[in-house]
């Protein structure tokens, strides 16, 4: 008879067996479950490239007259709309041909038809719950919802657009039904170029390594927080996805006060200079150690007001990286109800043609520019027009002997705006932040996002350009094209990828997919560089087949990023390189398939 469960069918020894295997489900359901004890291992991934090439053209055109400071007669009877949006530099264009934040005399706006109010509103929770009031508002069989807590549509960054866009559709769905509503991108106005940025100690630029161990403020799924990851995993360094805990071997966020990127720069301020800290348990290779560390904030990403603030009051701090590098990842996006835009399209056409022909006339006219920094500083009620002015076009700055940049801004015409969603050259550099970033958020998990949400909303669904390209009498300009046909020698950054193929051949096999989505992407985002590509194999086989199957293996690359519209002329060289040049060791499985790769190199 068993003496533990006092069974006369089992023996103790498989009572005892039993129990363990019991006790030990229910161990796991409690790690599994219970908050605080299961944590993420810190993660490295891909990084989102720079695009060399700037989008920013210019198109000819006449003057026109400056909208008033008084505001319009001849819409005040048309039905409201409101748009929501941070204070950020980079709407200047949209706010001025609004004439302010509520449409005047003799603005674009005025001459479109549309009666507009634009809203500063700089918690990313409150954006949302405006949002939502409207869809509230609209359910009810309000054509024209009019609360003042409501906004159609709200302007953010680009690259936060797939973290906002899935949550709101998981909110959207939990509360109306599945698929009843939507928000969708319906275009862009602007640009960020230099103004979002990461601010640490100048360690960080010269030594990124130096990062390890960093607490970083910000808002978790903004573009600020992509920016700062583009960095991390650029230079080799691990995150931790777990705002919870600290891994001193990993690059740890902080998740800012209300999701407020003025916040990111305060906790940065009082913990530096009034010794404020962060407890979080610490956690080594994914495992809770036991120790609570109190952790002061490192660093922050934030953007305009928030670095200058920084740099006003603290020493020995600088830009570590901006959006003037990765000068394609932000764009300033206009996030609409889909239901609602379908309705009214002419209003969502009319809104963005009012901004994209501000925009042009911003780069070709300084008075346009004067005027956008009177009318931004009204809208959101902080400091004064020639403060946007000069944080507009970036200000640069020394501390201590330590030099730091603040600012810097694009506004977008017609000519950008198609370019950067790839309707007039045929790539479409949004989609490549947008997936890029979706896979980070994938990858990361911030929040529990990937608990919360059933699926990321993928591209093809989030984006709706019929708006942009129902805009009429409007010059679309030509885009900038890169020019291929000279040799290029130097290096700007080279990766490898082990990429799957069929045993010895040079059929890419399905697992690999991801990977060459996200070749794919850096190469769009990198699109002023030539490529030159390296097969390599390891010493399985004689080494003239190993010649052969790598350079097919290369070759089968190249014609997979042809087959998705990058150029033959883009192509420096492709060359098969066998098993000369191993990375690992090939005595191991493991040292083998780090031989098996492809390695691609950019060049300027």
């Amino acid at each position: 008879m068993g003496k533990i469960l006092r069974t006369s069918k089992l023996t103790t020894l498989s009572e005892l067996i039993i129990v363990i295997i019991l006790l030990g489900g229910i161990l796991g359901a409690v790690y599994y479950f219970a908050p605080g004890l299961r944590v993420g291992e810190a993660k490295q991934l891909e990084e989102l490239n720079i695009d060399k090439n700037e989008v920013n053209n210019v198109i000819t055109s006449d003057k026109l007259g400056l909208p008033s400071t008084s505001l319009s007669s001849e819409v005040k009877n048309n039905p409201k709309v409101r748009i929501a949006a941070y204070a950020w530099n980079a709407q200047s264009g949209i706010i001025v041909s609004n004439g302010g934040p509520k449409t005047t005399k003799g603005s674009l706006m005025e001459q479109n038809g549309v009666n507009l109010e634009i809203i500063r509103q700089d918690w990313l929770s409150e954006l949302r719950n405006m949002q939502m009031k409207f869809i509230e508002e609209f359910d009810r069989g309000e054509e024209f919802p009019d609360s003042d807590k409501s906004a159609f549509a709200i302007m953010m960054m680009g690259d936060g657009a797939p973290f906002y866009i899935s949550t709101m559709q998981q909110a959207l769905d939990d509360k109306f039904g599945k698929d009843k509503y939507h928000v969708q991108v319906v275009g862009a106005v602007g640009l960020s170029y230099g103004e979002d940025k990461l601010i640490g100690p100048p360690s960080w630029k010269v030594d990124p390594k130096s990062m390890k161990g960093a607490l970083i403020s910000t808002v978790l799924g903004d573009g600020d927080w992509v920016t700062a990851l583009n960095y991390a995993f650029a230079n080799g360094l691990k995150v931790n996805p777990d705002s919870n805990t600290y891994d001193p071997d990993a690059v740890n966020f902080y998740p800012s006060q209300d999701d407020d990127y003025i916040k990111s720069a305060e906790e940065l301020i009082k913990s530096q200079k009034a010794g404020w800290t962060v407890p979080l348990k610490e956690v080594k290779n994914g495992k809770l150690t036991g120790k609570i560390i109190n952790k002061k904030i490192d660093g922050c990403a934030t953007w305009t007001p928030g670095d200058k603030m920084v740099f006003d009051e603290l020493s020995g701090f600088t830009d570590i990286i901006s959006t003037k590098e990765f000068n394609n990842q932000m764009a300033t996006t206009v996030i609409a109800v889909k239901e609602w835009s379908i309705k009214h399209p002419k209003i969502v056409s009319n809104i963005l043609k009012s901004a994209l022909t501000a925009s042009n006339q911003m780069k070709q006219y300084d008075d346009w520019s004067v005027r956008a920094s009177e009318a931004v500083a009204e809208t959101y009620d902080l400091e004064n027009a020639k403060y946007w002015y000069d944080m507009f076009k970036g200000q640069t700055g020394t501390k201590n002997g330590i030099d730091y940049n603040m600012g810097g801004s694009r506004v977008f015409n017609y000519a950008d705006v198609m370019q950067y969603y790839g309707i007039s050259d045929g790539t479409n550099r949004y989609k490549a932040v947008y997936n890029q970033v979706s896979s980070y958020l994938s990858e990361l998990n911030p929040f529990g996002f990937n608990e919360s949400v059933k699926r990321i909303v993928p591209y093809d669904e989030a984006v709706n350009l019929y708006f942009l390209k129902n805009i009429n009498d409007i010059d679309a300009g030509s885009a900038y094209k890169a020019d291929y046909s000279k040799t290029a020698d130097k290096v700007v950054a080279s990766g490898e990828w082990n990429i799957n193929f069929d045993t010895g051949s040079a059929n890419v096999s399905s697992s690999s997919a991801s990977t060459l989505e996200n070749i794919y992407n850096l190469l769009i985002q990198a699109e002023d560089t030539k490529l030159k590509l390296e097969g390599h194999t390891d010493n399985t086989g004689s080494s003239e087949a190993n010649y052969d199957l790598s350079q097919r293996r290369a070759q089968a690359i190249v014609t997979f990023l042809r087959g998705k519209g990058i150029p033959q002329s883009r192509f420096q060289s492709v060359i098969g390189k066998g098993e000369d040049s191993p990375i690992s060791s090939n005595s191991t499985n493991t040292g083998r398939a780090k031989n098996r790769r492809v390695v691609i190199a950019l060049l300027k």
